[in-house]
């Protein structure tokens, strides 16, 4: 019996004693974060899958793991032998979560999950669907009865964030957020994301991989706003700070008993898609509850001018890297001791040479032919594969600049391209400047302007699993709302200062992957009679691959773009670069027409 088994066992045992008939662990923890803390990974510890977005269930005969199409092929292989069934989200077959529980469950039976581990939004939907078709739900930490030896939470002390990188002080964006809630009729707010709490207080730490947050909660009224930290993470400093912006500070835990001593009749604004079910059910039965959208979600998600320059500075940081990585590799990849995971590592070399890099934006992903076509690909000692002369990389990478977060995705050719490959390359190069080029009027939603990114691959009749923007955001998360650009609907919509990918993508499962991705920005474009326009301004800066491209299928005005972009990257990095890499990076940028004549 493997490891993952015996743990399954374990689990089935405790939920028989707490007379549980199924249980859900998420791949999250009480602040719904998509990067978290080792203490809470229990859907990792309990499956053995590591992706990012992942449930698991668990009955006690049968077990399944519901994932999205990033994860299908590296779900395949982390399930195998667990007796943990892959659950392909979208596809016709796949039964939702919870109607597969309740296919598998008796009226009158129990569903046991973790409220800490699940917002009031999805906590509310699973009880109504679970109580229509008579079963229980209800709270019970189960795993808290299994991983005994589970990681301590982390204490590492926080740092200040200075001013000259963020460009308003914290007592400031708490006038505004007070403002906000005023017009939201709201005496209380109660921020629970990480990434929210970071950005207000203006504090960042090392407490999860990748994302630079601070473990904590907090509660704002009107006269106090109150930082829930482990006393470890404080110092003298950064107490003195806090009480200088008008911060006070309590103990992590010490939220639920504040909670429960808020004054009847209060109102309290909590955002229902992050915040935990057990912190709602701490507030008093007679507050008035007001389920919508954290103020701070929204204020965050547009720029200011000082942010924006500052991930301009981080850009043309990443493409001098990025530019270094690249002529590095071209002249040792003849070597054959290349591999997924040693260039990877060069790469962070290369970046870490640049002033204020803080580390990388996520887990880079370096897919060689086949892998490319695993989006979400993260190579291992076992995966690792060796680089040659031949196919397709796809590599996805990024830093945490304290000017700024990167997120770039480049596919080349290490050798000779097939007319397929140049053919779906460019179809998504055809996607990706659609969208780049766009005008849009004020009021569009991302979900308006998906198709931009898809017509070329449509048309063929192809497409791409995943969505083609998310908000990224300014020296905190890679991931960050509530913009995006996808099929599904949004009702968020685009703001000027929002920055947002740009990354539609190609795959042909066990052959390789395509992805180009650069950041964009929302700016104003014109006013009309018709109304207020917006576009796009592409932040990135490194060349696209030539080698890839079938010039017959590019149109002049993408043409034009392509070379116009080429020009920009050339002429914001060549001042920092030495006269080789300059030549180096001159003729990555030649223009279209030279590829022809």
């Amino acid at each position: 019996m493997t490891q993952i088994q015996h743990r399954i066992e374990a689990l089935r045992s405790a939920m028989k004693n707490e007379g549980i008939a199924a249980c859900i662990i998420p791949g999250t923890d009480p602040h719904a974060s998509e990067y978290i803390a080792d203490y809470w990974k229990e859907r990792e510890w309990i499956s053995g899958f590591d992706g990012s977005a992942g449930t698991v269930a668990f009955t006690l005969e049968k077990a399944g793991l519901w994932t999205d199409s990033r994860y299908f092929l590296q779900g395949s292989e982390q399930l195998a032998d667990t007796g943990i069934s892959l659950m392909k989200q979208g596809l016709a077959d796949t039964p939702e979560l919870i109607t597969w529980i309740c296919s598998e469950l008796k009226p009158g039976e129990k569903v046991g999950v973790n409220a800490q581990m699940f917002s009031v939004n999805a906590y509310t939907a699973m009880k109504n669907e679970l109580t229509a078709n008579g079963i229980q739900l209800v709270s019970v930490d189960l795993m808290q009865l299994v991983w005994t030896e589970r990681p301590a939470l982390p204490q590492h002390p926080f740092y200040i964030f200075d001013v000259k990188y963020n460009g308003k002080r914290a007592a400031d964006k708490l006038q505004t957020l007070r403002t906000e809630m005023a017009k939201a009729n709201s005496d209380y707010v109660v921020l629970s994301a990480l990434d929210d709490i970071a950005w207000l207080y203006n504090i960042r730490s090392n407490d999860v991989t990748y994302n630079p947050v601070v473990i904590a909660y907090s509660v704002i009224n009107a006269q106090q706003a109150t930082l829930y930290i482990d006393e470890n993470k404080l110092t003298r400093e950064t107490k003195a700070y806090l009480a200088s912006e008008g911060i006070e500070t309590a103990d992590y835990l010490f939220i639920y008993t504040q909670l429960k001593d808020i004054p009847q009749g209060k109102s309290v604004l909590i955002d229902g898609a992050k915040l935990n079910q057990s912190l709602k059910e701490a507030l008093p039965i007679n507050c008035l509850i007001r389920n919508q959208m954290s103020p701070v979600f929204k204020l965050k998600s547009i720029k200011n001018q000082t942010e924006v320059e500052g991930i301009r500075i981080a850009m043309i940081k990443d493409g001098v890297a990025l530019t270094r990585f690249f002529m590095w590799l071209e002249n040792n990849l003849a070597s054959g001791k290349l591999t997924e995971m040693s260039i990877s590592d060069k790469l962070y070399e290369f970046r870490k040479a640049q002033e204020n890099l803080v580390g990388e934006s996520f887990g880079t992903i370096a897919g060689y032919n086949a892998h490319g076509a695993i989006v979400h690909y993260r190579a291992t000692e076992n995966s690792d594969a060796t680089l040659k002369p031949e196919g397709i990389l796809l590599l996805d990478s990024g830093g945490q600049y304290l000017d700024g977060t990167t997120d770039i995705t480049r596919t080349i050719a290490l050798g000779e391209a097939t007319r397929e490959q140049k053919s779906d390359f460019t179809l998504v190069l055809k996607g990706h400047i659609a969208l780049a080029k766009a005008i849009f009027p004020a009021g569009t939603r991302g979900s308006q302007l998906d198709i931009l990114a898809r017509k070329a691959l449509w048309d063929m009749g192809l497409n791409y699993g995943h969505g083609t923007g998310h908000g990224v955001g300014h020296f905190l998360n890679v991931h960050e709302g509530p913009q995006s650009i996808r099929m599904d609907e949004n009702p968020a919509i685009l703001q000027a200062g929002m920055i947002i990918s740009n990354e539609p993508g190609m795959y042909r499962t066990g052959e390789y992957g395509i992805r180009t991705e650069n950041l964009i920005h929302v700016i104003p474009a014109t006013t009309t009679e018709f109304g207020d326009f917006l576009e796009f301004e592409t932040l990135t800066l490194f060349p696209i691959d030539r080698n890839l491209m079938e010039i017959m299928l590019i149109n002049e005005e993408e043409s034009e773009w392509i070379d116009d972009y080429h020009r920009k990257v050339f002429e914001s990095l060549a001042p920092h670069l030495s006269m080789d890499e300059q030549i180096w990076l001159k003729q990555k940028c030649m223009p279209i027409y030279d590829l022809v004549f």
